[in-house]
């Protein structure tokens, strides 16, 4: 037992791992007899590998998951083994919420606590030299690619020699294992431990406590973001939540700018790219995503996939633009008009009606590289065009540079026809309004973190 002045590593923790396979009510305290019982489970469904399956006949029936397999007995496969590992992150993130019972606890539901992320290759360790196969249990792989870090020799307090990292292209070098052993979830996207209410994973604690408090009540989240109204138990979740409405790094293919490097290579994928490896198999469609691939397998079922929710309407289809188009045509009337044009007031049920009422009205441009119009809601409830963007210090004086020789500097993107840099200043000036006593606004921090408002 450890000394009862220090907490309980979650490698020495007690488990308790529930099979929830159909009516299974097994139960397991080590992961290799429990992973071991769930492939039985798989085992018992007899399908041949590599063949194409009937989704319907071989989904998982995990509690509360629903999950269909479209691609092959391996992602099934990948699949289950996935809901192993996240029950055993569960249980941990039960046994943290029950040593700290002040935290509260988190009040999402439980219809998404079996929602595991789609797992569309098996698990290739990429460490210099590693000749092990690929693994289709993320459990095994995890393991395994730890033991490279605990492998490793480390230097004598004498030898200054750091220890490096040993994954593909990775030049990173650390004075431990344990700081090895925590860099290599960068690499492999390893999380430690998984909320038991709602499900969602975390890569550390300190992730998991704040999406804890980020459900306290509105009277316990003091701090206030200016530019979406969001508001946060602490400071620090607030300066986390700001740095989204960042822009930190410009596409090289055109003039967008993202917050992030996933969004970034989002972008690139969706506008820039013709790829589309995704393939329905009854028909000749193609896509970039699997979720895109799923919508359209629903156009070949015989059951409609999309109802209309509106009292007393029984109209049904199989196609998510056919029920947009219903919506629009029949109850367009029903819905109240949210979306307000800030030049002249008009107001549209609709964001894309408004956007197109301000492209051929009043001749808006979107800015340059970026695809669409945002909107953000105001303080009488209307959403309204967005006429601010935040770019990093960095990415402002690199766009500066790249910037035509001769083109106005302080000229901004999105302002509409008729408007000057006055008109500009008044909105910048808009948004910064007067903080509460126990509000930090979003420009006070702007500045704080480096950011500035263009």
């Amino acid at each position: 037992m450890p000394p009862a002045n220090k907490p309980v590593r979650k490698d020495d923790s007690p488990l308790e791992l529930a099979c929830e396979w159909g009516s299974c009510q097994e139960s397991f305290d080590q992961m290799q007899e429990f992973c071991g019982h769930v492939e039985g489970h798989f085992k018992a469904l007899d399908i041949e590998e590599g063949v194409h399956f009937s989704f319907e006949e071989h989904s998982c029936i995990w509690k509360d998951c629903g999950f269909c397999s479209v691609e092959s007995v391996e992602e099934l496969k990948r699949h289950v083994y996935f809901h192993c590992y996240h029950t055993k992150l569960k249980q941990w993130g039960r046994g943290v919420l029950k040593a700290r019972p002040s935290l509260g606890t988190c009040t999402i539901g439980l219809h998404n606590r079996n929602i595991v992320p789609d797992i569309t290759d098996n698990f290739i360790c990429q460490w210099d030299q590693c000749e092990q196969p690929s693994l289709v249990n993320p459990e095994w792989f995890y393991r395994h690619v730890e033991m490279h870090s605990m492998c490793m020799d480390v230097p004598s307090a004498e030898n200054e020699t750091l220890v490096c990292c040993g994954w593909k292209d990775c030049e990173a070098r650390f004075k431990g294992r344990f700081k090895l052993r925590e860099h290599l979830r960068s690499h492999t996207g390893e999380k430690v431990v998984a909320c038991p209410i709602c499900g969602g994973m975390f890569a550390n604690n300190t992730k998991f406590f704040d999406h804890i408090r980020r459900q306290t009540t509105i009277e316990g989240q003091r701090f206030q973001c200016s530019h979406c109204s969001k508001r946060f138990a602490t400071e620090r979740l607030l300066r986390d939540h700001m740095r989204n409405h960042v822009n930190h790094y410009k596409c090289p293919l055109c003039d967008m700018t993202c917050p992030s490097p996933s969004s970034l290579r989002n972008h690139v994928k969706f506008r820039h790219s013709n790829e589309k490896p995704y393939s329905c198999e009854y028909c000749e469609y193609s896509c970039k995503n699997l979720i895109d691939l799923r919508k359209h397998l629903d156009t070949h079922s015989t059951e409609p996939a999309y109802r209309c929710d509106l009292t007393n309407c029984d109209y049904t289809t199989r196609s998510l633009h056919s029920i947009k188009n219903h919506y629009k045509k029949v109850h367009e009337g029903d819905f109240v008009a949210r979306y307000k044009c800030h030049v002249c007031e008009q107001c549209f049920t609709r964001g894309n009606n408004l956007t197109a009422h301000l492209r051929k009205k009043h001749q808006f441009k979107w800015p340059s590289g970026h695809p669409r119009f945002r909107y953000k809601k105001h303080e009488d409830g209307f959403m309204r065009l967005q006429l601010i963007r935040y770019e990093s210090m960095e990415l402002t004086e690199q766009l500066m540079r790249e910037r035509p020789e001769g083109e106005d500097a302080s000229q901004t993107d999105s302002l509409g026809p008729g408007e000057d840099e006055e008109d500009a200043r008044a909105v910048a000036h808009s948004t910064d309004v007067q903080a509460g006593e126990d509000t930090v606004m979003l420009q006070d921090t702007a500045q704080q973190l480096g950011m500035q408002v263009v």
